[in-house]
């Protein structure tokens, strides 16, 4: 698929989250239209602990905003609670391999820049 064709023939998914998942917590990026101007994106980036209630009150947080689209990537089991808790809120929820993520040439590696990346993957 060519550049033209990807932007004349597919919409961006206006609210998406994507999480980059560690042992005991997993950096969330949401991004959501701004309030006043409907072509830029406001993106918030922040930590949320690997607990059940942590996870559900990110659900809570992640239906309010309007997010219909999580993407998620981890190594080893860290993403079920995620995956699953945020599934039950009613979120569609991808999980991307993370070996294939961390493995794009040129991209610098930190969880924040990888929830970052995400969630502009996410909007495709």
């Amino acid at each position: 698929m060519t550049a033209e064709e990807l932007e004349l023939g597919s919409e961006l998914v206006e609210r998406v989250a994507a999480i980059d998942i560690a042992k005991t917590s997993g950096m969330v990026c949401t991004r959501v239209p701004h309030a006043t101007c409907p072509e830029r994106r406001v993106q918030e980036v922040r930590t949320v602990a690997s607990t059940t209630e942590a996870i559900m009150e990110l659900g809570e947080a992640l239906v309010t905003l309007g997010v219909t689209r999580v993407v998620m990537e981890a190594t080893g089991a860290y993403w079920r609670p995620f995956f699953f808790l945020l599934e039950s809120c009613g979120l569609e929820c991808w999980l991307v391999n993370a070996r294939d993520v961390k493995n794009v040439p040129g991209r610098p590696k930190t969880d924040k820049l990888d929830a970052i990346w995400l969630a502009g993957c996410a909007e495709l």
